[in-house]
């Protein structure tokens, strides 16, 4: 994959740091994480639903963190009494995880839910009001111009 230099942008913006450095991670190839598997979908205008399955974990075995705009959910198994039997094949994972999502400005975690082996994370871009855009009005009438001062020129 081709890197993108973003310097020229650098020298007319301001604030933007944070989604040059975004877009330059993604750039960048690494190790995909595919465990555990999610779904992002969005609900509403103003609401998305991250779905992970997490199939064997609980409640004390997840944790969810929000901060500085990045999500992470982490998921570390504990540690179970040994067994009599042994196990012939184990496709259902133990493994910890943690996995990351950035969330942009305005985005809040409202709720977290743990239902059939999926976790369910719930969001909301809560913009704050003087940030929305507001209606202009428009009058119907013209707005009367300014009058002119005249004044009097004398010819000496």
């Amino acid at each position: 994959m081709r890197h993108v230099d973003f310097s020229p942008l650098y020298r007319s913006t301001v604030g933007f740091d944070r989604l040059f450095t975004m877009l330059d991670s993604l750039a960048q190839p690494e190790q995909a994480q595919t465990y555990p598997p999610y779904n992002i979908e969005r609900t509403g205008e103003n609401t998305y639903r991250i779905t992970m399955a997490v199939a064997g974990f609980d409640e004390t075995e997840l944790s969810i963190e929000a901060h500085a705009h990045v999500l992470s959910v982490k998921g570390e198994k504990a540690e179970e009494p040994a067994e009599s039997g042994e196990y012939l094949y184990r496709g259902i994972a133990k493994r910890a995880f943690e996995r990351r999502f950035q969330l942009a400005d305005h985005v809040e975690v409202t709720a977290a839910s743990l239902k059939n082996g999926l976790l369910h994370i719930d969001l909301l871009r809560n913009i704050p009001e003087a940030m929305k855009p507001r209606k202009i009005a428009i009058a119907a009438e013209p707005v009367e111009a300014p009058k002119a001062i005249e004044a009097q020129v004398i010819n000496g």
